[in-house]
This record gives structure tokens, sequence and C-alpha cells, in this order.
């Protein structure tokens, strides 16, 4: 298959949500993924410190052993279970072919996870952010990710984003589908925000929500190895792995900022006051709350 016919393709819509066009072809694969009981699942909405906890995750799995944290790139440690591009990747495979426990990353919405999932009572982390920053890094990783369409100018894209037209569909539902979730199932919920507030603070919730336990020394470790600034770093975390046909790193970093609050620095104020408005009519009704900065 020729890559320009692979990459820049419009997003195809499976039962209402809008994915890679590859997916959606191979979406039999995806549904019929064959969960095991012990998995994890680490599910975001992207651009949501989905590498960030996956890094965590694989050092805790490896009691804080950084060397073997770098054995392969992140995206082989913690495949992406239904990133299907032929010729490039098959998460659903390469996830066959591993031994347990497994920690599988997933960006879908609770409604298009796969049923074994939830049938094998997995358990599942979920990582939310903040709505408007995650606008900003997606409208980057848009622009440096060659799977998905052109991002078109900030503006047009911001209002795809509103409108849950962008791969993964809509930020709103997703967050809330999973917040919903997690009344029925073991489903530990954390905040990006919290994260980077008190990463020490989070890292403690996951291990007791593992029912875990590591020394201080190797909490320490971990929390040293999954700061912003060694992640960046570091090659088998930061993407610079792909090739330059798949993600552009010259065009922007895939770990661009890592922080609470750039939006301030996209959004003009009207186009903050549109969102506001919008954001208050979509949340309504829902007990989750997000913040914006620390």
């Amino acid at each position: 298959m020729d890559n320009k016919e692979m990459f820049r393709q419009e997003l195809v819509d499976v039962h209402g949500v809008p994915l890679f066009w590859t997916i959606a072809e191979e979406w039999s694969q995806v549904e019929g993924f064959e969960a095991r009981p012990d998995d994890l699942l680490i599910s975001t909405y992207p651009k949501s410190g989905t590498t960030w906890v996956s890094e965590i995750l694989d050092l805790i799995y490896n009691n804080g052993d950084a060397e073997k944290c770098k054995r392969d790139a992140i995206f082989n440690r913690v495949p992406f279970m239904e990133l299907i591009m032929p010729g490039y990747t098959n998460g659903i495979k390469q996830l066959e072919a591993m031994k347990s426990p497994r920690l599988v990353k997933t960006h879908l919405p609770v409604e298009l996870l796969p049923t074994s999932l939830w049938k094998n009572d997995c358990k599942m982390i979920y990582v939310a952010r903040n709505a408007k920053d995650v606008a900003v890094s997606y409208y980057y990783f848009y622009k440096m990710a060659k799977m998905h369409p052109e991002p078109g100018t900030w503006e047009e894209f911001l209002e795809k984003f509103m409108a849950g037209k962008v791969s993964f569909g809509s930020w709103y539902d997703h967050v809330k589908g999973w917040w919903e979730k997690k009344k029925d199932y073991r489903i530990l919920y954390l905040f990006y925000e919290d994260m980077k507030e008190d990463p020490k603070r989070e890292l403690l919730k996951i291990l007791k929500f593992l029912e875990k336990d590591l020394p201080e020394e190797i909490v320490n470790k971990i929390l040293h190895h999954t700061s912003f600034k060694i992640m960046k770093q570091n090659p088998t975390a930061n993407y610079t792995m792909m090739t330059e046909k798949e993600m552009d790193h010259n065009v922007s970093p895939f770990m661009r900022k890592g922080v609470s609050g750039d939006w301030k620095n996209q959004f003009t104020v009207a186009q903050n006051d549109i969102f506001e408005k919008h954001y208050a009519k979509q949340m309504e009704g829902t007990t989750l709350k997000f913040r914006t900065e620390i």
C-alpha cells in the first residue's frame, strides 16, 4: 500500500465515532479482541497523558528497573490495541503475541470497547485532561502525526474538536462515558492535572489500585524516570523511534510541553468565550469537574 493512500485520509465513522479508516476497515478484529483476566487497560482520550501513565505502569510492572523499560519503544511495550495500519502495525496481533500480564492501551470510548474486557472484569486506569489543553495538544499532534486528516487552521480544528469530528470522537462523550462506567467496573479514574500537581500522590493511588507495594526508593525512582524532562529525552518513550513518514517531529515534537494551562497561549478571548458556553452545555448534569490550570 502506498503511503500517500495510507496517510492524511478522512476519518470513517464506526458506530457514530470517527476513527482512522484503517481501523474502520479492520473493525471486526478489534471487536473480537480476546482479553485476559490479568490484562490492565490504560484508557484515555488522545493527548491526555497516555504515554506518561503507560511509562509509569511499565516501570511498576518491572519494579522500577529503568533499563528494562528501555527494552523497546513504549508503543511496543504497551500496544495500542485498536491501531491497525497495514504494513505498519496491528495492536491486536501485537497483544496476542505478548506474555501475561499485559498492559493494553486504548483511546476508544466506552461504548466501542471490546466486550471481552468487561466480561473478564479487567482492571482499567482512565486518565482525563481538561478539554482546552487537550484541544491545543491534539491540534499540534494532528499536524505532526500523518495518520490524521489535515487539521486546517487552529480555528477550524477547534470547531471540529467541539463538534466531536476528530479521531476518537467527542471529548465530552469520552470523559463522561468512562466516568459513568466506573460505578460498575474496576476503573481508577485519574486526572492529568492531579498528576502534574502531585505525581507521588497519584502514583500511590495507582499502586493501591493494583494492590502492589513498592519500597520508597523504587517509588522515587519511578517518579524521576517519568518526569516530563526525563521522558522527553528518552527515545523509548518520546516516539522519536517512529519514522518521519509517520510522525514529523520537526513540525512539532510528540512531547511538546506537558503542562497545564497552555491553552491560554492558543485560544483568543473570543474563542474562549464560545468554548466556555459550549462546554457548559455539554457538561450539564455531570458530577465530573476539571481544572483548566493548576
